[in-house]
């Protein structure tokens, strides 16, 4: 079983030669659009952690019930995943 490996190693595997990196086409394009949509995930996670603050402080004042503490909870949990979602797909990459 070891002489198959080698031959198959010094006849096949031998004559792959080592490829150079190169971007793949319209990177840049597509690195912007994930930029962008960086800054979209951000945003909607600002106005929703405000909108819930808002109606947290609406229901506290109104006396009504709170179910806004699970919105602002909500939207804290989405915004970790979001903001760690390079880190986790670099770990899981690599």
């Amino acid at each position: 079983m070891v002489t198959i490996i080698s031959v198959l190693h010094d006849t096949v595997l031998a004559q792959i030669g080592n490829p150079t990196p190169e971007a793949p086409p319209a990177a840049d394009k597509l690195m912007k659009l994930v930029r962008y949509f960086t800054w979209f995930v951000l945003l909607s996670g600002v106005l929703g952690i405000t909108y819930a603050g808002g109606r947290f402080a609406w229901e506290k004042w109104s006396g009504g019930g709170l179910a806004s503490p699970k919105m602002v909870a909500g939207a804290m949990i989405g915004g970790i995943i979001a903001t760690s979602a390079g880190t986790i797909m670099n770990a899981a990459i690599s």
